[in-house]
């Protein structure tokens, strides 16, 4: 925990004699109530604000259980559920990068890192170990179940802007190319949806919803 930290279950501290395991199991849940109020650039369809992160993660993993079967490889959707689940609680701290911008993303990796170190670490020794694999499992995306959650992670902001002509898209210096670029990584879980997804970015490249142009290197 650094410095100047200071955790939210502390602003009103649990009784003395709760069982220990107990207290931080409850600690980290009150800590993860600020993905609520994590701010994303993604528009919402239902009314004129930007999602959570807790909305966000919530989307997700309605996504994997609804549009599993167009996986590639068989995945476990248990499993895929609790990976998008987890995989933005670090932003709690580390705060959103958003995707198309460039010098964000410079220091995502190592900011990321920092934060899953010191959020996990205020769960039990075993479900810290636990959901610090999960979290990683989703970055490394070297299981089917990994690939299968990032390809909702790209897919659900395609979703919203789509239905808000344009959103994110139209981000300064951004362009179509660029859109498809950094959304191609869902061909990597499923050619269904990632061939579905493409078909949007071009359909919203043809009604002017995104710039023409290649992609900025």
């Amino acid at each position: 925990m650094t410095e100047d930290r200071r955790l939210l279950a502390d602003k009103t501290p649990f009784p003395q004699g709760l069982d220990e395991r107990l207290r931080q199991q409850f600690t980290f849940l009150i800590e993860v109530d600020q993905l609520k109020a994590i701010m994303r650039q993604s528009p919402l369809a239902s009314v004129r604000r930007r999602e959570n992160d807790a909305e966000h993660s919530w989307h997700l993993a309605m996504m994997v259980v609804l549009l599993a079967e167009y996986s590639d490889e068989p995945i476990d959707v248990g499993h895929t559920v609790q990976l998008v689940l987890i995989h933005d609680l670090i932003e709690i701290y580390a705060g959103d990068t958003p995707l198309y911008d460039g010098a964000a993303g410079r220091d995502q990796r190592d900011r990321e890192v920092a934060a899953a170190d010191e959020l996990f670490a205020l769960l039990p020794d075993d479900q810290a170990l636990r959901i610090r694999a999960l979290w990683d499992e989703f970055e490394e995306r070297r299981t089917p179940e990994a690939r299968f959650a990032k390809a909702m992670d790209r897919l659900q902001p395609l979703l919203l802007n789509w239905m808000a002509r344009g959103g994110t898209w139209k981000t300064p210096g951004v362009t179509a190319d660029d859109v498809r670029s950094r959304k191609a990584v869902i061909a990597d879980a499923s050619g269904v949806l990632w061939e579905a997804g493409r078909r949007l970015i071009d359909e919203g490249e043809k009604r002017g919803w995104s710039r023409s142009g290649e992609a900025p290197q």
